[in-house]
């Protein structure tokens, strides 16, 4: 290790890079609130479309400016012709998180305000991402089936027609309204990775498709994301009841991670998970898989006791979303496309109030030395 170098155990941990207004994250309390309303009142009472209205703008929408604003979604949420070309000619196994990744990178360049990095094109730009990844997500789901994708319904709110384009069915309104709450849940968590990896995007004033596919990328790894999908595999695995602590404790003596479990943030339970695990389980036997989500309990209850962590949002997010039909390896994107209110609210902070995002690493390399000439190298 270099000695002129700081100790990397002395860097400090939660710096801050930004002031925001829209998410407030206490880890010490276990508390998240989107623009000084607490999630627990948003979730089950406000709509997916009212908080993203109030991420983007900073207030509850009135019932007009959200019959406008669930108007716009509607007319937003079609592909430009050679994006539905391109779900079309990707591969059947591709990763639908990799899918929904090209195709936002697609949509930018046919987006009508895609030269235009004002505050009203990119609120606008905003409305179409929203609108846009459910369809993407959606309609790649109906073509590896053999089946067409299908367009939204005008009289549908936009979780249920996120049910009713992938299933092709469309859902009661006990099921509607869990996916809802699932969403809003989902919608904002301050300045997460992906959330971060969109804002450094913008602050280089790249345009918000760059931004969102950065953030994208980002939420795909397994570290993030894609851990509500390693909940499932891993339930998929335990199978029974009997199996739970032998399998906990094979991961955990392979020194390995049980997903589900654990965050950087919180010292106490995350307060989705509450609202999560009450979902979970109505709706497993709502639906008449209530298995899944007794594995997942008691992975929670067995975890608890041999270590001193909290289950995650993920654990019940992944039951959850299994009992609603989703299929594991699109949970990731689901999440996408609860978060894409999210990240687009920070990218119009971010735009508003620009300064760009640089941070410094610490250097752990050799110290300064003379260059050696090819002819004397050994």
């Amino acid at each position: 290790m270099n000695p002129e170098a700081p100790d990397r155990r002395a860097r400090p941990a939660g710096t801050v890079v930004c002031d925001s207004s829209i998410c407030l994250v206490d880890g010490e309390r276990g508390r998240l609130s989107f623009r000084g309303y607490d999630v627990a009142d948003l979730a089950g009472q406000a709509a997916y479309e009212e908080v993203a209205g109030l991420l983007w703008s900073g207030e509850l929408p009135s019932r007009g400016v959200l019959d406008s604003l669930r108007a716009d979604l509607t007319e937003a949420a079609t592909l430009p012709g050679p994006v539905e070309e391109l779900l079309r000619r990707v591969p059947p196994g591709a990763s639908p998180m990799a899918v929904l990744r090209t195709a936002i990178s697609a949509l930018g360049l046919f987006d009508p305000d895609a030269a235009d990095n004002s505050e009203p094109a990119n609120a606008r730009k905003a409305v179409r991402l929203t609108a846009q990844a459910p369809v993407v997500v959606a309609g790649f789901h109906r073509l590896r089936e053999g089946e067409e994708p299908l367009r939204v319904l005008p009289d549908l709110g936009f979780a249920a027609n996120y049910i009713y384009m992938i299933t092709g069915s469309q859902a009661s309104e006990g099921v509607v309204r869990a996916l809802d709450t699932a969403l809003v849940l989902h919608a904002d968590h301050d300045l997460n990775t992906s959330t971060f990896a969109a804002r450094v995007a913008a602050s280089t004033l790249s345009e918000m498709h760059s931004a969102v596919a950065a953030a994208i990328g980002t939420l795909k790894g397994p570290l993030h994301g894609g851990a509500g999908e390693a909940v499932m595999r891993l339930l998929e695995l335990i199978g029974s009841p009997e199996r739970v602590e032998p399998m906990v404790r094979a991961v955990l003596d392979a020194k390995g991670r049980v997903p589900g479990f654990g965050h950087t943030v919180y010292r106490v339970e995350d307060p989705r998970v509450r609202i999560l695990r009450e979902i979970s389980v109505r709706m497993g036997e709502f639906t008449g898989e209530p298995m899944w989500h007794r594995l997942a309990a008691m992975v929670e209850e067995l975890m608890t006791s041999l270590r001193p962590l909290h289950a995650n949002v993920d654990l019940y997010s992944a039951t959850l979303y299994r009992a609603l039909g989703i299929p594991p390896d699109l949970f990731t994107a689901t999440f996408a496309v609860a978060r894409m209110a999210g990240w687009t609210a920070h990218l119009l902070e971010q735009y508003r109030d620009n300064r760009m995002i640089r941070p410094l690493s610490n250097y752990v390399g050799p110290p300064p030395r003379a260059f050696v000439t090819l002819d004397e190298r050994r």
